[in-house]
């Protein structure tokens, strides 16, 4: 009689052994669950003490194949995911109360890259709870997503009211001082800088709160990216246009000097006399904002290709306006007051900008030659009638060619280099502006002449001094 094979009998022994496992393993947590029904119907409302029971249980019962999905798995997940929506309900209601009251009294502290307190607070908060709902590992896919998604969606939403409420922020700063805006004293407030970089920032967190694991399915972070570049822009368009007012009022300080101007005979007297100030201090004052300004962008803003991004627009935009002002006075002669503070601002912007990073094509663009090329020509023609010594003597530190274009003028003329010989021109031109000196000079004469009480004496001083 054949010997019946023993061989499956160990794999079914051992097949029915793992099944009795589980069966207990779900008894057990079976009856641990009707204790721990009766503690969560206890537990007061909006408390969350109970989160890392869970997180106990459901890290140790996914790891289990057995057990993962089993009966005790699902009533935990079922017994749960109400209190993780209503724990997502709150947290999303007390963030937005935060955020808030915080930028009803945020005072725009600088804090670093994050930019200011409430700021700070915000991106915190909303990391923090994105961080605590992934650690749950949620067991149902489905609801997992959903969760996922409504915080995205939440992320989303607080940081669009953070930029907005920031920029509303800034607007009402650059409302401020108003009168302060056109003077050489303005320095820009570190406040602003730090609102700059509250979207800076939050261009930086929306990659990571706004995205699912770093592919952008809703679009939110395409959303708050499109946000953060538009207000950046509005912030950036702002504060070039105050600052350009700056320099908009220096040089309306020059223009009182125009030809024809009703002022210009008395000023010309007074400032051939010495009795009033030089053209090269009102440089000097512009200058001198230009480099605080700047130096103060580049300590407080955090992001340095926004900072020299700024730097090369706010050089163009003065560049176009001086350029402009000079375009409105192609017909007439600059007055020595005005030569210099254009001379002097010119070069001292260009020389700054160029420490500060801004590119060679960028700094010597056509606006600048074209600047240039009339401010050189002033000069020239000055210096035939010896008229920028008043400048030289006022300043140690006036610029290298307008010194050597004076000492050539002392010397009896200019000389001219083998350069400029080739360029037959260039002595046409150099006739042509004294005649245009000469000729303004004769035009002071009259004008002054004509101003009762002191006709006398200006002709007199005219005759003299020319």
């Amino acid at each position: 009689m054949p010997i019946p094979s023993l061989m499956p009998i160990p794999s079914l022994a051992f097949a029915w052994f793992s099944d009795l496992l589980v069966e207990h393993c779900e008894i057990f947590f079976s009856l641990f669950a009707v204790d721990m029904d009766t503690i969560l119907v206890e537990q007061p409302p909006d408390t969350w003490e109970s989160f890392p029971l869970f997180q106990v249980f459901n890290n140790y019962l996914r790891l289990d194949e057995n057990l993962c999905g089993g009966r005790f798995h699902t009533q935990l997940r079922d017994t749960f995911a109400p209190q993780v929506v209503r724990y997502v309900d709150l947290m999303e209601s007390s963030v937005a109360q935060s955020l808030h009251k915080s930028y009803e009294k945020e005072k725009w502290e600088s804090k670093g890259p994050v930019g200011c307190a409430a700021s700070e607070d915000l991106f915190w908060k909303l990391d923090a709870l994105q961080t605590f709902i992934h650690d749950l590992y949620w067991p149902d896919d489905v609801f997992a997503k959903h969760l996922e998604q409504r915080l995205k969606l939440m992320a989303c939403d607080m940081m669009e009211a953070c930029i907005n409420r920031t920029l509303q922020a800034f607007q009402t700063w650059e409302r401020k001082g108003t009168a302060r805006w056109t003077s050489t004293d303005y320095i820009v407030p570190s406040e602003m800088c730090a609102m700059i970089n509250v979207i800076l920032e939050a261009k930086t967190q929306s990659l990571k709160l706004c995205t699912f694991d770093g592919a952008d399915t809703h679009q939110y972070h395409n959303k708050i990216d499109q946000l953060v570049d538009k207000t950046l822009s509005d912030m950036q368009t702002g504060l070039i246009v105050k600052m350009t007012a700056i320099l908009e009022a220096s040089i309306t300080k020059l223009a009182r000097y125009d030809e024809g101007s009703l002022l210009a005979p008395i000023l010309s007297l007074t400032y051939n006399k010495g009795m009033s100030s030089s053209g090269r201090e009102v440089g000097k004052a512009y200058v001198n904002f230009v480099r605080n300004s700047t130096e103060q962008l580049r300590q407080r803003v955090t992001d340095e290709l926004w900072v020299i991004n700024f730097f090369e627009q706010w050089y163009s935009s003065q560049m176009n306006l001086l350029c402009n002002w000079l375009s409105e006075r192609i017909d007439h002669g600059l007055h020595l007051f005005q030569l210099s503070a254009l001379s002097h601002i010119v070069r001292k912007i260009y020389s700054d900008f160029e420490l500060q990073g801004i590119e060679e094509e960028k700094l010597n663009s056509k606006v600048y030659q074209t600047i240039m090329s009339r401010i050189q020509l002033e000069e020239a023609a000055a210096s035939v009638t010896n008229g920028l010594n008043r400048e030289h003597e006022d300043s140690e530190e006036y610029p290298d060619n307008v010194a050597d274009a004076i000492a050539k003028g002392k010397t009896g003329g200019l000389h001219r280099t083998d350069s400029e010989t080739s360029e037959g021109s260039y002595v046409n031109r150099i006739q042509n502006a004294t005649q245009n000196v000469m000729g303004r000079i004769t035009g002071i004469g009259r004008g002054v002449g004509n101003i009762g009480g002191i006709g006398g004496f200006a002709n007199k001083f005219l005759n003299n001094k020319f």
